[in-house]
Order: structure tokens, then C-alpha cells, then sequence
């Protein structure tokens, strides 16, 4: 896996011969690479798909990682994080689904992926406050018959494996 990806992280994925890792790149470059799927946005939804897959694989992560590692960033630096601190990055991240169901507006794209599964799994492992307008947002993208059909894939694909077993694939 070191060939694949030398930081040892997961998710990476080789496709075409080219390598490509971190979530939101590799949910990006899918949505590109299988455009009938309809996840790449828009012409008019490009400036709200950019900005928060890159907020959510910058600010967002680098908040809500050093938050569940019990790191707040002193009020006096907070200009110098990228992020200012928790609260804020929370809250603009969660102002985006005031006014509208998915992140680029009324249309499902590979933002929604990328940025429901870093709030899924904040909620999931109490990183992130459950709210309402965030469970609502979750449960959507749960219930989308693509997310059940992946769900039963990945499940299929553990079953048996435990923390010291990794899948033969790995």
C-alpha cells in the first residue's frame, strides 16, 4: 500500500493509471471520471462545489481534528490556525444548509459525499454536536438508495475482518 500511498492513508485509489488520494480529491476526480452519474456540478454550481469540498478538506478537517484530539487553538493565535477556531468553522459550515437541501442548492452532487461523510462521521464519534438541521442533512444522504447499496458492499466486505485482520485488498 506504501507504493500507492506513501502517507499510508486511506482512501486511495488507482484508476486509469493514475493515482489519487485524500477524500475529496478522489470524490472529485469520480464524479469527472463517471459523468453519467450526475455528481459534478454544474456550470452553475462550480463556485459552491469548490469552495466547500476545499473547506471541508482544509478548514473543516484541520478544526475537527484537532478537536477530538483535545487541541483548541489559544483565542490570541486563532487568526494564524486557517480556521479561526471550532465554533466558527461549525457554524459556517452548517449556515450552508439554511436555505437549501445539498450543498450546491437542490441538486445532489459529490460535495454532498464528500462534505455529509465528514459530518456523519463527526456526529458519529461526537467530534461534532448532533442538531437537528445536521441529522436531517445526514439522513438524506443515508437514505439515498446508492448510499444503502455502497452501506451492504462495505459491510459484505468487512464481515469477519476485526481491528488486527485487514481485508485481503488492503
Amino acid at each position: 500500500y506504501k507504493a500507492i500511498n506513501p502517507m499510508m492513508k486511506v482512501p486511495a485509489i488507482v484508476h486509469g493509471g493514475k493515482t489519487v488520494t485524500e477524500c475529496g480529491a478522489i470524490c472529485a476526480y469520480l464524479a469527472e471520471a463517471f459523468p453519467d452519474a450526475g455528481l459534478a456540478p454544474l456550470p452553475e454550481e462550480r463556485a459552491d462545489y469548490y469552495r466547500w469540498m476545499f473547506f471541508a478538506a482544509g478548514p473543516w478537517e484541520q478544526a475537527s481534528t484537532n478537536r477530538a484530539m483535545g487541541f483548541n487553538v489559544p483565542s490570541e493565535h486563532s487568526g494564524m490556525a486557517g480556521y479561526g477556531d471550532f465554533e466558527r468553522t461549525l457554524a459556517t459550515l452548517t449556515s450552508i444548509l439554511d436555505d437549501r437541501p445539498h450543498i450546491c442548492g437542490d441538486r445532489f452532487t459529490a460535495a454532498d459525499i464528500y462534505v455529509g461523510s465528514q459530518i456523519a462521521w463527526g456526529v458519529q464519534f461526537g467530534t461534532i454536536p448532533t442538531t437537528p438541521r445536521l441529522t436531517n442533512y445526514i439522513s438524506r444522504g443515508m437514505a439515498r438508495p446508492a448510499f444503502q447499496r455502497a452501506t451492504e458492499k462495505d459491510d459484505a466486505e468487512m464481515d469477519g475482518y476485526g481491528p488486527e485482520t485487514p481485508p485481503a485488498n488492503a
